[in-house]
Order: C-alpha cells, then structure tokens, then sequence
C-alpha cells in the first residue's frame, strides 16, 4: 500500500465515541482551523501549551487543570494537521505556517503575551517564535527538547510513527505498540482512553489521529540544530528547561549545551521520566512549572520580562525546518 492509498484511508475516518469534543475552534492560517481547550480563569496569566509531533491537545489535559488550579488561564490546542484541527489542505507543516497558526490562536484570545510551555516539536516551535521574534512571550518552558539533541532518539520516534501505517485491527495492537515504544509508563488500564489519539479508517482499521503527509519531509537535524542554537543565543526572557532523565532524545550533555547557549535559563531534571515528561511524571513537572511561574509571571502581578516591539527576523539557516515530532 502506497502512502497516497495509506493517507487516503486515514483522512477518511472517523472520530472513535467518546473522544472529547473541543471547547473552542479558532481560525489558523492559510484557512485552517485549529482546535483547543482551556482551563482555569480568563483573566489569569494566558499560558499556551504546545505538544509533540503526532501528540494532540490531550497530552496536556492534566497540566492544564495544574495551571487552572493555580490561578493561570492555560490553553493547549492541537497542531494543524493533529487531532481535532484541519488537516492543511497543501500538506505545508513547516515551522512557519505553524507560528503563522500560534499567531492567529493568540490574535483570537486577544492578543495577551503568553508564557510558552512546548514539548518536542511544540518546544522547538516555541523557541523559533520567541528566538525569531515573531511573539512577544512573557517566558518560556522546554520540554525534553534543545538544539542539541540524539539522532538515535529521534530514529526511535520516527521508527514509531512510521512502524504501522497499515493500522491496528484492534485497540489492544494500539495498547501493546504504546507500551513497547514507553515502557517506563503504567500501562493504559481503560483502552477507551485510547479514542481520543485514533481514528476509525473505512477499512474497518484504526490510525493515529494525525495527517500521514506530517512525516513526509526530511528532517534536517544539523540545520535544525543552527536555526534554534542561533534563537537560543537571543533568548533574554525567563527560560525552563525540563529533561526527562531517561531520554535519549535529549541527553544530560545536550540539556548542559543548552544551558550554556542561555546562561539564565533554570533547569529541572525528572529522573524517571522519559522523552514524554509530561505525561510520565505529571506531578512532578506541573510542580516544577508552577514553582517557575511564580516567580516570572505571577497570578496578579507584572510578568518580569517588560513587553516589547516585535522585529522578527530569521537570524539561522535560509529556508524553512521541518522540526523533529
């Protein structure tokens, strides 16, 4: 089977019962509409979340209520061909049109200056926004994401997402493959959980809940490293940077070439999460996050990065970058 026939079936699918419906749908770029939730008050410190390739707003369910609770107004949506938003209908998924899609969700909640909170390719998106002054953020999270990162890793993501383009007979082939590619996670005790990441093709099979044509493009790991060494050398904002201790995607040495790149940025180290912090150790990243909050962009008070005049600018390699999952 062909990926033209593979990509077929997968656009033809079907929401599983019980995936969650969005709470809201705003206008993207190049006519795409993105889907998204939120939590906590309207009026509190607007924190965006940002998830990994092939991930979807879900992935940060339980943070977002953490941040809610907390007094921020957090919002994770789903990347444009992801989940509930539009798959681009030119199959464009670079950097670029993907910014163009944070510009136009932050234009539609009015414009606030967010703290960027973004996990693996949500991460890198974040830093090129804010390292290439396209948004005016108030501080920044990574999540087991940098400049510097293992090309074995991101084999191993790729390997994953690439291993059943076929689809899964049932959700127990889902639960199973989940497990051999995250074995330090519990596995799922309800496979409906699972619903929400599938579709149901017309072949009867399912497929994860993301546009094949995402994983087409090369990923250039060396021209990736330059564009976001370079956006990271001008970062002056509150920076977090949070690595899963049993990554191998970001290692100890890439977080510390991180860290040197942004002399100011804090550091946490999750020992017994891996590459998906967030949802291996929810309780232990959503403290760490919060902890760094409150002391940058407190709940009733003045972030401490002042706002500024947006100059955007493209400091690293010419072209676009199709960033890692």
């Amino acid at each position: 089977m062909n990926r033209v026939d593979i990509a077929a079936l997968a656009g033809a699918g079907s929401r599983l019962p019980g995936t969650p419906e969005p709470m809201h749908r705003w206008p993207g770029a190049a006519g795409v509409t993105i889907a998204g939730d939120s939590w906590g008050p309207g009026d509190g410190p607007l924190v965006v979340l940002q998830h990994g390739g092939g991930q979807t707003r879900h992935a940060w369910k339980n943070v977002g209520r953490l941040l809610g609770r907390a007094g921020y107004h957090a919002v994770s949506f789903d990347a444009r061909g992801h989940g509930d938003s539009d798959w681009a209908p030119d199959g464009v998924y670079g950097q670029e049109r993907m910014i163009a899609d944070l510009q136009a969700v932050l234009a539609a909640l009015g414009g606030r200056r967010p703290v960027l909170v973004g996990a693996s390719m949500g991460g890198g998106l974040s830093l090129v926004a804010i390292g290439e002054d396209h948004v005016d953020a108030t501080a920044l999270v990574l999540v087991d994401i940098a400049p510097r990162i293992e090309p074995e890793g991101v084999g191993r993501i790729m390997q994953f997402m690439f291993e059943r383009p076929d689809g899964f007979a049932t959700l127990e082939e889902v639960a199973e493959a989940i497990a051999r590619y995250q074995p330090q996670r519990e596995p799922a005790k309800n496979l409906a959980g699972l619903a929400k990441n599938l579709r149901l093709g017309a072949d009867g099979r399912y497929r994860w809940h993301w546009d094949p044509r995402f994983m087409e493009p090369e990923r250039k790991l060396q021209d990736r490293e330059r564009r976001l060494s370079a956006c990271a050398r001008r970062l002056s904002l509150p920076t977090l940077l949070v690595r899963g201790g049993l990554s191998d995607v970001l290692t100890e040495e890439g977080a510390q070439a991180f860290r040197e790149l942004v002399p100011h940025a804090e550091y946490v180290n999750v020992g017994d999460a891996g590459h998906m912090v967030a949802g291996d150790r929810n309780d232990r990243f959503g403290a760490a996050v919060i902890d760094f909050l409150a002391r940058t962009v407190p709940v009733g008070g003045e972030p401490l990065q002042p706002a500024h005049a947006l100059q955007p600018s493209h400091p690293g390699p010419e072209g676009d970058l199709h960033d890692i999952p």
